[in-house]
C-alpha cells in the first residue's frame, strides 16, 4: 500500500519529508506538482499539491487525515527525531519504547510521532530488542 496524500503547500511538504526527513525523491512531476517519495527502501508514499480536478472528497481543514496516522518502519528512529527538533518541529509524541502482542508475542518497538506541514500524523519505529 502506497498513501498518497493531498497538500496544500508542496513545496513546503516536500521540504519536509526530503530535507527534514530523509526521504528520497523516486519519481516528480509538475501540473499538478506530484512526487513519489521512498524511505530506506522499505516505505513509499506520495504527495500531491491540492488542485480543483483532484480526488477531493470534500474541503480539507488543519489537521489533515484525521483519524489515522502512517506508521513508516526505519532503521534509526533517533536520528529522525534530532533532524526534526534541530528544525524547530514540535513532537506530537515523544519517543518512547512501545509494546505490542500479537499472538501470544510480546513485539516492542521505539517510536515517536509526529505531524507533517498538513497534520498527517506519522509514527516513526524502529524494532527494539
Amino acid at each position: 500500500m502506497v498513501p498518497e496524500l493531498t497538500v496544500s503547500n508542496f513545496e513546503e511538504s516536500l521540504d519536509f519529508y526530503t530535507n527534514v526527513l530523509g526521504f528520497a525523491v523516486k519519481y516528480q512531476r509538475e501540473n499538478p506538482n506530484f512526487a513519489y517519495l521512498e524511505y530506506e527502501k522499505k516505505a513509499q508514499l506520495m504527495i500531491e499539491a491540492y488542485h480543483d480536478a483532484g480526488w477531493n472528497t470534500d474541503k480539507l481543514v488543519y489537521p489533515l487525515g484525521r483519524g489515522i496516522n502512517l506508521q513508516i518502519e526505519v532503521c534509526h528512529a533517533e536520528s529522525i527525531r534530532s533532524r526534526l527538533l534541530a528544525r524547530g518541529y514540535t513532537l506530537y509524541q515523544d519517543l518512547k519504547t512501545s509494546e505490542y502482542v500479537a499472538n501470544d508475542v510480546i513485539h516492542r518497538q521505539k517510536e515517536f510521532l509526529v505531524q507533517d506541514p498538513d497534520g498527517y500524523l506519522l509514527r516513526f519505529c524502529e524494532m527494539a530488542e
